[in-house]
This record gives structure tokens, C-alpha cells and sequence, in this order.
């Protein structure tokens, strides 16, 4: 496998000899594409797509294969600026895929306040499957349209810039990061620990606390009607896990079997398995919850449970 993906990068770099003076292009290193943090940062962007793009009845497999053309980048961009482009739904042919796609990241450069000279992506790229700049632009636009989405930090991959000059092809090995760029596990440390919103709120007065838990049970029990459920309580009623899971089954769009949780828990082991799973299941979806103790839900502390919900009530409060 890794000596197929070294000869496809040697064929990158024929082809790429062939191009006009002055082009540059990274090329990424075939053994940093098995890094277990790059598998993920792509995991993360899949599903957070096929996620926002759900009700269009798209589904994205491949981050390279099935975001050249426009399609899937025209329904993000309409989904998460509501902005609605003069262009075709289907580009059959290169040319057409190659204009559409013009117009799409136009649009997208405008709203993302970046220069098309300075972005790590173009329609050349884009169309060409690179993966590097089309994990560039996805990360741009959620950093911009859904900023508490968690990608893994770190992340960056060595690539080889090559840049076609009169004499041949000049290249150079370099590291490219792709998430954000920590100095120090300390810095890490920081980031990760930032105050949550909801620590912040139990420093406040008790009213404005009860006006936030009134909006998450509103929240709440919009979602589980369909389910003849209703909560009154968030602290005793979340406790057992039951009904954050079928809760996130419901946001998510998916079917948790009954014989992957208690679904009438007896005793703390099984509360806290069903905890343990809800709260994992979140974390694979990119919600900052790692802090979260399953615990201290079981044991019905407030805060705990209020940011948990906080969180899932943040992702989906407009749909």
C-alpha cells in the first residue's frame, strides 16, 4: 500500500513538470496520510457535512471524490450563509464543474474575509482533488460557520512544495499544519481547559440560571414529544442516561440498539454505563464534553448535566 501511494506521489510530481513556470504545489507525503489524527480530523469534517447537509438528503463518503464538482460545496454554503448562487444543481462537464466552482469559492472567499491569493485552496485544487486544500477550506468554513464544532488539534502533515522554475522542478520537504499549531503540550492544556459558558453562568444569579435551564427543557421536550416523553426535571431525569441517548438519537437521525444500553437501568453501573456511552457518542461528534465527568451526572449534579445539554442544545437549537 505504501509503495503504490510513494508511486503515486512520483506521478504527481511528473505530471505536475509539466505545468507552467512559477506554479507551486503541495504534495502530501504518503506516510502522513496513516496519521491517526489526520483519519480523524477527516472523520470529523465527513460527519459534521453529512450532518449539516441532511436535510438535502446528501451524503458525503470521501472528502477528495465528492467535493470536486460543487455540488456538495454549493448546498454548504446556501445550508450555513443562506446564500443562493446562479449556477447549475449538476456540472456534468469539467468545464462546467470548473465555472461553478469559481462561483462557489467567490462567494465563500468573500464570507471567509480571505484573499484569493493568500487562501490554501483554489478552483484548480478543488477540482483536481487535492486533498490538503480541500481540508483547508472545510476548516475555514467551520471555523467561521459553526466555531464550537472541536477538531482535533495539531494536526499537520508532511508535504513536499514543488515549484516549476526554468530550470526543472525545485522541491522542498516541509510541514503543513492543517488545525491549530501548539508549541507546548502546556498550550494544549489551556486551550482545552478554557472556561465553558456554563461554568461561567453558575458564577451568575440564580434567575439567569433557571432562564437558560427553562430554554434547554423547552429544547428538550420539542425533541421528545414524538416519543410521548416529557421532562420536568434536568438533573433527576437525565441522571440515568435513558433519555439523553434517545435524545441524541433523535438530533442525530439514528437508531442506538436496545441492546447497546439499560433501558430500564437498575443501580449506579448501569446509570453510569448509559452515561458513558451518551457522553461518547458526543465526543465522536465533535462536542467539547471530554471535561464531563459521567459521574457527576449519575449523581445528579447540576452544572454537569446543564453543560452537557448546553452543548447539544447549541448544535441543534435551529433546526
Amino acid at each position: 500500500m505504501a509503495d503504490c501511494r510513494a508511486e503515486g506521489c512520483e506521478e504527481e510530481k511528473d505530471e505536475f513538470s509539466s505545468r507552467q513556470g512559477g506554479e507551486r504545489r503541495l504534495i502530501i507525503q504518503p506516510a502522513s496520510l496513516d496519521d491517526p489524527k489526520l483519519s480523524k480530523l477527516k472523520e470529523v469534517l465527513v460527519e459534521w457535512t453529512n450532518r449539516t447537509l441532511k436535510v438535502e438528503h446528501i451524503v458525503v463518503r470521501s472528502l477528495e471524490e465528492d467535493l470536486y464538482d460543487g455540488l456538495v460545496l454549493h448546498h454548504l454554503l446556501r445550508r450555513l450563509a443562506g446564500v443562493q448562487l446562479q449556477v447549475d444543481e449538476i456540472a456534468l462537464t469539467a468545464e462546467a464543474q470548473v465555472h461553478k466552482l469559481e462561483v462557489i469559492l467567490a462567494a465563500l472567499n468573500g464570507i471567509l474575509k480571505i484573499d484569493e491569493e493568500k487562501a490554501k485552496w483554489s478552483v484548480k485544487l478543488i477540482h483536481s482533488r487535492d486533498l490538503l486544500a480541500t481540508l483547508h477550506l472545510l476548516v475555514s468554513m467551520v471555523r467561521c460557520f459553526q466555531p464550537d464544532l472541536v477538531l482535533p488539534a495539531n494536526v499537520s502533515v508532511e508535504v513536499i512544495q514543488c515549484e516549476v522554475t526554468k530550470s526543472g522542478i525545485k522541491s522542498d520537504k516541509q510541514t503543513e499544519f492543517i488545525t491549530f499549531q501548539s508549541n507546548s503540550s502546556q498550550d494544549l492544556e489551556r486551550e482545552s481547559n478554557k472556561e465553558c459558558p456554563i461554568d461561567e453562568l453558575f458564577k451568575m444569579e440564580a434567575h439567569k440560571i433557571e432562564t437558560v435551564k427553562k430554554a434547554i427543557l423547552h429544547f428538550v421536550n420539542k425533541n421528545m414529544s414524538s416519543l410521548g416523553l416529557n421532562v420536568t426535571d434536568l438533573e433527576k431525569q437525565f441522571a440515568d442516561g435513558v433519555i439523553l441517548l434517545l435524545l441524541i438519537g433523535q438530533l442525530e437521525g439514528f437508531f442506538i440498539p436496545l441492546c447497546e444500553f439499560h433501558l430500564c437501568p437498575v443501580g449506579f453501573s448501569e446509570m453510569l454505563h448509559n452515561v458513558t456511552l451518551a457522553l461518547d457518542l458526543l465526543i465522536d461528534r465533535g462536542l467539547p464534553v471530554q471535561s464531563v465527568n459521567p459521574e457527576d451526572i449519575v449523581s445528579q449534579d447540576v452544572p454537569a448535566t446543564v453543560k452537557v445539554l448546553y452543548y447539544v442544545f447549541s448544535r441543534h437549537k435551529n433546526k
